[in-house]
């Protein structure tokens, strides 16, 4: 099938709204990334007991609200097997709306982003609708990912067709709106291609069963169902044993060859998330994992590299890039 045109220049997208500095998937963190010039928020999507999508990385929520502290759920605390892992928390599926919006939002990651606790309490989960509604709003895209698809179809909830429906509502629905729904699962993406003309994005993973989706017989495979693939950045530029860089690799261009376009996840602010080339500050610092490394660096080799695209916890660090490289100068070609 045919991609997606490229954009002019490579979309900044908010990965869960920006996480960097809100706790994720809140309106405050999905605002503050249009504030800072996001053209797509990123909402994970899970679904509740009574089959409305919200906004959470994952349906276990322990580590993301505040539901450990709330002795009233204290009896739906319980073990399951998602996508063949056992995992013991809450689950969104086990709560009704109106229950999950009792609970608030708390950050994930304090030690590495203890600025954002102070924002622990503060804000209700979202469901998709507020979401989509916000970006319609502001002018910007959604970009959703479909979290454990087939493990929600198996318990009768299917994510699907709430999310088109959803979408549909707020008028998206056609292949140049401003949408990208995005899966690990090609299942998932196979049947969706079959209800929707909104672009679709496969996910790549760093490592394993991925692999041979990023061969040129792999990216072909992709394109009959996909119009581009979000990758982990180590599969454009590798590291090594000693987390530093190793030579770019042909996937871009391969991508591009296939007619897919190329996003990329996910460049976070601290040294403790980038490659060695781009941390900065004394490795024995107690504060050198949180500390901002150069992730302006990091942006502006992607862009270089010829990425449609970034996921980015602070999307104005992204977007200042963009500008900074839209504002160059260009040296004339010598004939």
């Amino acid at each position: 099938m045919a991609a997606v045109s490229h954009q002019p220049e490579p979309i900044v997208i908010g990965h869960r709204g920006a996480s960097a500095l809100r706790p994720e998937h809140t309106l405050p963190s999905y605002e503050t990334a249009i504030a800072l010039g996001a053209d797509y928020i990123e909402p994970d999507l899970v679904s509740t007991k009574d089959h409305v999508l919200v906004a959470r990385h994952e349906n276990e929520i322990s580590g993301t609200t505040d539901v450990a502290s709330r002795p009233e759920f204290a009896d739906r605390r319980t073990t399951k097997t998602i996508d063949g892992t056992a995992v013991t928390g809450w689950f969104t599926e086990d709560f009704t709306l109106a229950e999950l919006r009792t609970l608030r939002a708390v950050e994930r990651i304090p030690g590495l982003r203890p600025g954002n606790a102070a924002f622990d309490g503060l804000a209700p989960i979202p469901t998709f609708d507020e979401v989509v509604a916000l970006a319609r709003r502001h002018g910007v895209g959604v970009y959703p990912e479909t979290k454990h698809p087939a493990y929600f179809a198996s318990i009768g909830l299917p994510l699907e067709e709430p999310l088109l429906d959803v979408l549909a509502r707020h008028g998206w629905r056609d292949r140049h709106d401003p949408v990208f729904i995005q899966s690990f699962d090609p299942a998932n993406l196979r049947e969706l291609r079959g209800t929707t003309r909104l672009p679709l994005i496969q996910l790549v993973g760093g490592s394993g069963a991925y692999d041979r989706m990023v061969t040129p017989a792999g990216l072909a495979e992709i394109a009959t169902y996909a119009d581009g693939v979000g990758v982990a950045a180590s599969r454009v530029v590798p590291t090594g044993p000693d987390g530093r860089l190793l030579r770019p690799t042909t996937l871009v261009r391969d991508a591009h060859r296939a007619g897919l376009d190329v996003h990329v996840w996910t460049v976070r602010d601290e040294n403790a998330h980038l490659p060695a080339d781009f941390r900065l500050g004394d490795p024995a610092s107690p504060a050198y994992a949180r500390a901002t490394g150069d992730v302006a660096g990091w942006l502006a080799m992607l862009y270089e590299l010829g990425v449609d695209g970034v996921f980015a916890d602070n999307p104005g660090t992204a977007r200042a890039v963009l500008s900074a490289i839209s504002a160059a100068p260009r040296t004339a070609e010598v004939s």
